[in-house]
């Protein structure tokens, strides 16, 4: 009986999409031949063989809104798909499932009309199931506006994923056994909730106990996973004081792993709700429920983990350029002198300074990665890292802003509110299942991008963990038998000042900072600024404030640059040979003061001062005093020292130091001396 009445059928996967019976007044039939009909426009569009290998099909909700035939048979298509999702896509589905079976008919008949075989036997197709997915759909909701009024509705939105979960099977249709007659049936189980069959499926059978049959065909699992979308830190919709929104989404089948913690996504599904977690007591059992997303589409605008359509052009988050962003940008190329209008475009505010800038600029177009396939070679990383030092209200920290609004993808982090897994990766246990999930820190989120970490000196014990996010840019973990390696590809910029305010000349930059020379080793390049007088800059340095705070657009000095018609316009003035040095190329009309690691407080260059700005100012000493420490230790077999041993030691060996507090403190930072207690010291045995 029921064979017949599903020959009569005119789709021959209705019973896929949709449980209730066919009848041919179903005013889903009108949508689903509406979307037939769209769908045979379009199928030159699509690859039939990936669409049925995936088992899903890419529509574009602004072709389908603009589609003249769709529009006339379904009006208002838009807020069909917003407030019956769940229809919608069924129809839609069922629509591509229904195209893709009569051209695989059309092409078996013909196939048999070539073989010289009867044609009278009907030709068995099966399609499997096609899920639609619905990218490029508009409106973008706010996260903060998914309330309990878009519970059922079809919504797009877009955040950052923080944390992904294992990849598990979701259990859809289970096959039970009836412990009376050993009767098996396969009862659906919606949303993958776990529930009983209430009856056998033989009448005469009075059955109500089954037992679940888990590896029976009759059970079908699907790809199931979750994960967690923040609200993009950079919108302005963003209220002050509040932690950014978090929501679950779960995908499902061929959309599992298509993101990873750090990507940018824009995510199309269904609200839906689901229990409170049972470990939480509320009060007077009050029914609670959260809301979660099931996934409908993942548009990804990272890397090549962008889904490419059929006509392989890929929908991430491609850039759009006007026709006058054209011109502007022809206008900008045709430059002569391209690098300093750049330079000077950056961080427009802060007066000067155009060698730090010009550093900056150069961080955020980066350099190329050299030998990363090669084995026999060591890879060279292609991403530059700086270090600002200077006395305070130099303007380091809004330079250092400037760069990470200006790059597409910046991470902006103060050192002193930062912990080692903020910076690098946090293992944290899922509620839910309890298995361990990633979740990304500020290196991870900013790979390919830029990363600045302002107060960079406040950090405390923290720089260890940067030493390799810096040099190999990955991040190893080794936490709770989770063993991986993150990639992060950053660029850091760090604004740091000295410690007791103000830089001072005689000591070396290491001794500044408190810095050991591995993490300074690792800048590529190191400014230092400092504050002097000098009465013909501060003239324009006050000038230049008082024209921003007028509001005088003409008169900022350090903006604008005077356009000439260059006869040349393809040479960059880095490649110019000229006499000038690039700090004076680069000028606009004035003294900047920097100064260089190498000199002391008198100017002198001393290149005992270590190659990257760390070792000791005076090291001649250092050694003297090292030396006779190891041979005391050496002598009495004791290798940690009070502090009034030291300075008695000193004194002996007539040794003059101006600070010798400071003097021991430097020793301690450059890894000579361990500091074990309160003024006790450990010789490090050399």
């Amino acid at each position: 009986m029921q064979s017949t009445l599903d020959r009569l059928i005119p789709y021959k996967g209705w019973k896929l999409y949709f449980s209730e019976v066919y009848s041919d007044s179903s005013p889903l039939i009108e949508k689903i031949q509406a979307f037939e009909k769209f769908f045979t426009r379009h199928i030159y569009l699509y690859d039939k063989d990936e669409i049925e290998r995936k088992g899903s099909i890419l529509v574009d909700f602004k072709e389908l809104i603009k589609d003249d035939e769709v529009t006339n048979l379904i009006p208002d298509t838009a807020n069909e798909l917003r407030d019956a999702p769940e229809k919608t896509l069924a129809c839609m589905g069922l629509a591509i499932h229904q195209v893709l079976t009569k051209d695989l008919e059309r092409h078996a008949a013909e196939l048999q009309a070539q073989g010289g075989l009867s044609s009278d036997g009907e030709t068995m197709v099966n399609v499997p199931h096609i899920h639609a997915r619905v990218y490029n759909y508009e409106p973008l909701t706010q996260l903060k506006n998914v309330r309990a009024n878009y519970y059922g509705k079809y919504i797009a939105l877009r955040g950052t994923v923080v944390r992904v979960s294992n990849i598990k099977p979701l259990c859809t249709k289970m096959a039970f056994v009836c412990a009376a007659c050993g009767e098996v049936q396969s009862f659906p189980l919606p949303d993958g909730k776990y529930s009983l069959p209430t009856k056998c499926p033989v009448p005469a059978c009075r059955g109500r106990s089954f037992t679940a049959l888990r590896s029976s065909p009759l059970t079908v699992t699907m790809d199931w996973q979750s994960i967690k979308i923040q609200e993009l830190m950079s919108d302005d919709q963003r209220e002050a004081g509040r932690i950014p929104r978090t929501i679950e989404c779960e995908l499902v089948h061929d959309l599992v792993d298509s993101c990873v913690p750090g990507d940018t996504v824009t995510i199309t599904g269904i609200v839906k709700v689901s229990n409170a977690e049972e470990g939480s007591r509320n009060k007077n059992d009050k029914c609670m429920f959260l809301l979660y997303i099931e996934a409908n589409s993942i548009s990804n605008s990272k890397g090549q983990k962008t889904k490419s359509s059929e006509d392989g052009c890929k929908h991430g988050m491609l850039m759009e350029f006007s026709l006058k962003d054209l011109y502007a940008i022809q206008e900008i190329q045709a430059e002569e002198n391209l690098f300093k209008l750049i330079v000077n475009s950056l961080c427009p505010v802060i007066f000067g300074h155009e060698l730090v800038k010009a550093g900056l600029a150069l961080a955020l177009f980066g350099g190329s990665q050299k030998y990363a396939d090669d084995k026999n070679r060591i890879p060279i990383r292609g991403d530059p890292h700086i270090l600002v030092v200077g006395d305070p209200g130099l303007g380091k920290s809004q330079m250092l802003q400037a760069a990470c609004n200006v790059a597409p993808r910046g991470v902006y982090v103060c050192g002193n509110t930062t912990t080692t897994s903020g910076l690098t990766v946090t293992l944290s246990k899922d509620s839910s299942s309890g298995d361990f999930a990633l979740e990304a820190g500020a290196l991870v989120l900013g790979d390919q991008g830029i990363c600045g970490i302002d107060e960079f000196d406040k950090m405390g014990n923290q720089h260890q963990a940067l030493l390799e996010a810096m040099e190999q840019q990955s991040i190893s973990l080794a936490k709770a038998g989770v063993v991986c390696s993150l990639p992060a590809r950053t660029s850091i910029i760090a604004a740091a000042n000295p410690v007791g305010g103000h830089y001072n000349k005689a000591k070396t930059v290491s001794e500044n900072l408190k810095m050991g020379s591995a993490l300074l080793s690792r800048f590529d390049l190191v400014f230092i600024l400092l504050d002097t007088p000098n009465e013909h800059h501060d003239h324009l340095l006050s000038e230049h404030v008082i024209a921003i705070r007028a509001g005088k657009q003409r008169t900022i000095s350090s903006v604008t640059v005077a356009r000439m018609n260059s006869q040349d316009s393809n040479t960059s003035v880095l490649e110019v040979v000229s006499e000038k040095p690039l700090s004076e190329r680069l000028k606009l009309k004035f003294t900047i003061n920097m100064l260089g690691t190498y000199s002391d407080e008198f100017g002198n260059l001393d290149f005992e001062r270590s190659q990257h700005g760390s070792g000791m100012s005076n090291r001649s000493t250092a050694k003297r005093f090292i030396s006779a420490l190891n041979n005391i230790a050496e002598r009495t077999y004791n290798n940690i020292f009070q502090f009034h041993q030291l300075r008695q030691i000193a004194k002996e060996l007539n040794i003059q130091v101006a600070d010798f507090e400071n003097f021991i403190g430097s020793l301690n930072d450059q890894g000579y001396l361990l500091k074990k207690g309160p003024k006790v010291y450990q010789l490090q045995t050399m």
